[in-house]
């Protein structure tokens, strides 16, 4: 697919203020008992970042399991190189979803073919939402019109897809015309697809959209003159575009221009199936004729109609339709976050012109037009606001963490006595409760471990000039932590804020987090306010760790920091959504240093995520991974015996070790938090370490080198499950908050003592236990555990 093949001047926009628009004056929905927009959704569209919705019905009704959950996984790793935020809209457990995490969108594909996996347009999401409240529970993929209803009211405006419905041959009899022609009529959402199925009347399509008040334009994919509208699998359809769009700077100034009008239709842009995947027009004539022939011999109409056809056409073709969708979703897909990136940019500049606007985008210039790069938001303040102050790095430290710091609310239901419902709080309504407020942040809870336990340690992280800034820089003076490595951003700039609504047995029921603040930082403000810093002071940090807080770009910047000076890194993934933005590299995944990280502490939804991540990119496939995976040892019979052994029988069977082990070239530390199960050490050993010559040891070193590679230092595999010496009971666990990051300050802390992984490991599961017997994130009992340490 050609992109911006040269240099294009974007638009300027009229110096005029304009009222944000939403449909029929309509608000966007906000969080309930039947609509949820995803936290890294919702934080992509507080902060105005790019947002590409995406559509499920392909997953549950046009390609089976296990092949959806990688083709899912392949458009939103899309979205996100392209520099996109990807919301995979569907239906689960009646409940509509914008945005769905790992565990969402496998539940969700494996349903496919069942029953109650259905097919949902508009007309159906308050018939499979209203009965939930019965007891009945569906899910199912949302077509077209269905996705872009619920992309609408979570406020996002683009929708990347594969192919339109449109008017069926013979419709003046039949009628039968799809809902996505009328949602493009009715709702704001631009669609980016590759037109209609060619087996459609496409000429009717096209007067219908045109009586529907659709705008239509057809991506002139490096073409001159007017070009025809694209039949799917057919660059060509023979009927003429209404309108020809140059490129996405182009399509984003007329999505502007459209919302700014408050014109309340969509639009379809139509973007053409790459080249090297099209099949001709005249190839595909002759096989529609023979399906659409079939499917009225067969009786097949109404929703069995398009099924039966494409099934017929991927016959017919001996299966060359197949890759030909593959490509031009993708290809649409991609289409579609850049579009959403350069609308991001012109409402951007919208907003600096009026004044409202402390941030912008600045487009990252390429030496290949083939390969845009991801725009970077940097945070500049207006004429009038206060200037960022930069911290000063002052004291040494022997641990650098650069993370989240929040405002944590822990609202924990204390029910009435002698009400109806003694467990969980009620929607809709006031709930009595208690109340805490608390300093927490991933970053802040692991640098907080380790301050408690000894090692001096420095947060670097960001707040805003407001109430919950003040009182969070007063706090950490409070606890003796140092405050110069704090950055105050000035308003609208709000310090992050998580939000946990808890049950009466302190299990989380809902949480709500605004961390945006982290977004606004960029490679170059990293540099200019905290790594000139440390630079000035001369320090030199034994240990960097960094949550997966921070964009990958910001992410990558500080691990290049710390390589720099040779420091052990360690990173802390936070979630499923932010944890592969480890393994995207600034520029391409081939620019991968590997390995990346030292140590990594993912839990097993983390490490899953990252796993699939690499796969589905293929960076199992390199060389240099080849090379440490050979340089392993590992015997060709595998290794499930051994592993059953030094593990369980039960967590080989889940894969979780096996995945952890090809995961070692980019991370040769990998420490899987297993929750009550333990944890899961799985290290590549040097060729120097003692545990090779160990018989205390010899249990858990599974392979050894043995193909004479002395460049790699590689000397084995080392795996071991370390099960905790306690399992807590339901009534000893007082809040479940910041455990993971309790024992990632505790390894920290144990490592700078100067002790092994594999010896800190015990201790640091102890660490986690007394913050699982308290109210704060970060127990103040790890001070008694210093003692440990010292022995």
């Amino acid at each position: 697919m050609r992109l911006l093949g040269r240099a294009v001047g974007r638009p300027r926009l009229p110096q005029r203020s304009t009222v944000p628009f939403t449909a029929n004056c309509r608000r966007h929905l906000t969080n309930n008992g039947f609509f949820r927009v995803s936290e890294e959704v919702r934080e992509a569209l507080h902060a105005k970042r790019p947002v590409v919705a995406l559509e499920t019905t392909i997953y549950t009704h046009g390609f089976p399991y296990p092949e959806n959950v990688a083709l899912a996984s392949l458009l939103e790793s899309v979205v996100r190189v392209n520099g996109g935020v990807p919301a995979t809209i569907g239906i689960l457990d009646g409940v509509a979803r914008v945005g769905m995490g790992a565990e969402e969108l496998i539940r969700l594909t494996e349903s496919a073919g069942k029953q109650s996996t259905l097919k949902l347009s508009r007309r159906d999401l308050g018939y499979v939402c209203g009965l939930r409240l019965t007891g009945k529970n569906f899910n199912g993929g949302t077509t077209i019109a269905g996705t872009m209803l619920l992309a609408h009211l979570a406020g996002i405006k683009i929708f990347g897809t594969g192919g339109l419905g449109g008017v069926h041959r013979g419709a003046e009899s039949t009628m039968d015309i799809s809902a996505d022609l009328t949602e493009l009529g009715r709702t704001p959402v631009t669609v980016v697809s590759s037109g209609c199925k060619s087996f459609l009347d496409i000429p009717r399509t096209l007067e219908y959209l045109e009586t529907e008040g659709v705008g239509v334009g057809t991506f002139a994919d490096g073409r001159s003159g007017s070009v025809d509208f694209p039949a799917f699998w057919s660059r060509d359809s023979g009927v003429k575009s209404p309108t020809t769009i140059e490129n996405e700077i182009e399509a984003a100034a007329i999505i502007h221009a459209q919302h700014s009008l408050q014109i309340s239709s969509g639009l379809l842009f139509a973007n053409p199936v790459p080249v090297e995947a099209a099949i001709s027009k005249e190839a595909m004539d002759s096989v529609i004729a023979e399906a659409v022939r079939q499917a009225d011999a067969s009786g097949a109409s109404g929703k069995d109609n398009t099924p039966f056809i494409l099934n017929k056409i991927k016959e017919l073709t001996k299966g060359k339709s197949i890759p030909a969708n593959r490509a031009l979703i993708e290809s649409n897909v991609k289409r579609a976050a850049i579009v959403a990136r350069e609308l991001a940019v012109l409402e951007d500049q919208q907003e600096e012109a009026q004044g409202h606007a402390i941030s912008h985008f600045i487009p990252a210039m390429s030496d290949s037009p083939m390969v845009p790069q991801r725009n970077s938001r940097i945070a500049t303040p207006s004429p009038e606001s206060a200037v960022p102050s930069t911290p000063s790095i002052s004291k040494p430290a022997d641990v650098i963490v650069a993370g989240a710091l929040a405002v944590d609310f822990s609202c924990d239901f204390a029910p009435i006595l002698g009400s109806s419902d003694q467990k969980d709080p009620s929607l809709h309504t006031s709930n009595p409760a208690v109340i805490n407020q608390t300093l927490g942040g991933v970053g802040h809870n692991i640098a907080r471990a380790i301050h408690l336990l000894g090692p001096s340690v420095q947060l670097c992280s960001t707040v805003g000039d407001d109430l919950s800034g003040r009182a969070a820089l007063s706090q950490l003076e409070t606890e003796s932590m140092q405050t110069s490595g704090i950055r105050t951003l000035p308003s609208p700039n709000r310090t992050a804020q998580y939000v946990a609504v808890n049950n009466a047995h302190k299990d989380l029921t809902i949480a709500m987090a605004d961390m945006s603040i982290l977004e606004s930082s960029s490679p170059s403000s990293i540099t200019t306010t905290w790594l000139n810093s440390l630079s000035m002071t001369h320090q030199t940090p034994k240990y960097v760790i960094v949550d997966a807080n921070w964009t990958s770009e910001c992410l990558h910047t500080w691990l290049a920091y710390a390589r720099s000076i040779n420091a052990t890194t360690i990173f802390e993934p936070v979630s499923t959504a932010k944890s592969t933005r480890l393994l995207h590299s600034p520029t391409s995944n081939d620019s991968l240093t590997m390995p990346i990280v030292s140590i990594a502490t993912p839990n097993t939804h983390e490490l899953i995520a990252l796993h699939n991540h690499a796969y589905e990119h293929s960076l199992f496939n390199s060389a240099s991974w080849f090379r440490t995976i050979d340089a392993l040892g590992i015997p060709s019979s595998g290794l499930r015996v051994p592993l059953a052994h030094t593990t369980s029988p039960a967590l080989v069977d889940t894969g979780i070790p096996q995945q952890a082990i090809k995961l070692l070239p980019f991370i040769p530390t990998i420490l899987t938090k297993l929750g009550p199960d333990g944890v899961l050490l799985t290290q590549v050993l040097r060729s120097d370490d003692d545990a090779l010559s160990s018989a205390d040891e010899a249990p858990y070193v599974l392979a050894r080198n043995t193909n004479g590679d002395t460049k790699s230092r590689v000397g084995g595999l080392y795996v071991r499950l370390y099960r905790p010496e306690k399992v807590l009971g339901e009534g000893e666990v007082v809040s479940v908050n910041g455990i993971g990051d309790t024992f990632v300050g505790a390894l920290a802390a144990g490592l700078a003592s100067g002790r092994q992984v594999r010896d800190v490991i015990g201790f640091a599961q102890k660490a986690a236990g007394l913050s699982l017997r308290s109210r704060e994130s970060v127990s103040p009992e790890l001070v008694h555990l210093r003692g440990d340490l010292s022995r």
